[in-house]
């Protein structure tokens, strides 16, 4: 790489030291923070992406600030800015031994660094610099095809990362929970904040058939809210202090095609209540139930089922167990042999739901704007739909048969308000 100033000079104090009278001290070392990092990935035979990296330096008195490149990545195109005043700043990639000399005393001796020179010394007193770099990096084993799509496999140490897909391509599979948004040019945004220990070792797949140019431009964001209303009240101090992860209510959400309105579903819990011989489904205000089914998962055995409203289960007698029901609210009701003491039994309950609210067609894009209260969600694509913004950040992976599944966990006692966006793949689209 050639170097942004005329010369390069052998040593750099890279901190503004006091004067001393005596041996030099130790210097201090870098530190920084606020660190997010995105990656666009450019067309596939390339192998190659574009990295813009935001970091904030904050060593006292710090005039430099050094970032490694990665082994194995080949770097180019580089350039720096200073973000308070958006001007460039001189910089010059060195080895770890200029590194180490200039004041990085932990730098990787095999390992190249870009130096920045910064703008200004970092001030006292918890002072910041604040730049972004910029680069290009060829690295065939992070970024690669895979038969007809293509695969970003590369672990991330910076905890706040995005990755964008090149144009035309929808995403497929996302391992590390994540946001799907969708750029101002129609790209696929995969924005997520990692909070376990370690990096993390993200994995993101992607194919060919989302629309490119003008017809993947995103419509306008509005100024919108939720169609639900937020509770009155939060949860109750007993679901606040109940173990979310021993929790076994899940539910799969099966989208049908976005003109009907519909979707099916099938939502699983475990019974061990001693007595307890039936399962209240109160459907939602705004959605209309039908095909309702439900069976005992360890045995297969079907259960008989009806649909009643709010008025006739008051009519039977039936004890909605505390919730509020309004009279011409339908409730699935479910009837199951009673628990006995020391036993329990696994319930699956499906049905198909029309609710134009919650599940339509706007304009050319699917739209499910929906609450999730389970502990575990999922939601399932229609086919020949794609995703273009989710919400609340989920795991994306594939079903056997092609659909695309958003899996959500939601380890908060509270609901998740989560509105997913999708538009029709291109058929016979190869890149």
């Amino acid at each position: 790489m050639k170097s942004s100033s005329s010369c390069l000079r052998a040593f750099v104090v890279a901190f503004v030291l006091p004067a001393l009278s005596g041996p030099l001290v130790a210097q201090q070392p870098q530190t920084e923070q606020d660190e997010y990092t995105v990656y666009e990935l450019l067309a596939p035979d390339t192998a190659s992406f574009k990295i813009l990296y935001e970091v904030t330096a904050t060593t006292p008195g710090a005039t430099a600030f050094f970032n490694p490149i990665r082994k194995g990545s080949v770097a180019s195109d580089e350039a720096v800015y200073d973000m308070m005043t958006g001007a460039p700043l001189k910089f010059e990639q060195i080895t770890g031994a200029q590194a180490k000399a200039g004041g990085l005393g932990d730098a990787d001796l095999q390992s190249d660094y870009i130096r920045v020179h910064l703008a200004r010394a970092v001030p006292p007193g918890g002072g910041q610099a604040r730049i972004r770099i910029i680069k290009t990096y060829k690295d065939a084993k992070s970024y690669h095809r895979d038969g007809a799509g293509i695969v970003f496999d590369r672990p991330l140490g910076i905890r706040r990362n995005a990755v964008v897909l090149p144009p035309g391509y929808q995403l497929t599979e996302c391992n590390v929970p994540s946001q799907v948004l969708t750029e101002p040019d129609g790209r696929i945004r995969i924005s997520f904040m990692h909070q376990a220990p370690g990096a993390a070792a993200l994995l993101v797949r992607a194919t060919s058939g989302a629309p490119a140019g003008d017809a993947a431009k995103p419509r306008p964001l509005t100024a919108a809210r939720s169609w639900e209303p937020p509770p009155a009240q939060g949860p109750t101090e007993r679901a606040r202090l109940s173990e979310r992860a021993h929790q076994d209510r899940d539910i799969v959400y099966f989208l049908q095609q976005p003109e009907t309105n519909a979707f099916s579903l099938y939502h699983d819990y475990t019974e061990s209540r001693e007595g307890v011989d039936k399962y209240l489904n109160v459907v939602r205000t705004g959605s209309t139930v039908s095909s309702p089914s439900a069976k005992i998962l360890d045995t297969g055995e079907a259960l008989a089922d009806e649909v009643l409203t709010g008025a006739q289960m008051k009519a039977a007698g039936i004890d909605a167990g505390g919730e509020q029901v309004a009279p011409d609210q339908q409730v699935v009701v479910s009837r199951f042999p009673p628990v006995k003491k020391g036993q329990s039994v696994r319930l699956r309950m499906a049905e198909t739901y029309t609710a134009p609210e919650s599940y339509r067609l706007e304009g050319d894009e699917l739209v499910f704007d929906r609450s999730l209260g389970r502990s575990r969600n999922s939601v399932v694509l229609p086919r020949g739909w794609y995703l273009t913004a989710l919400s609340i950040p989920a795991v994306v992976r594939q079903t056997p048969d092609g659909l695309t599944r958003v899996d959500f966990v939601n380890g908060r006692p509270d609901s998740i308000d989560v509105l997913i966006k999708g538009r029709r793949t291109v058929v016979g689209v190869t890149r």
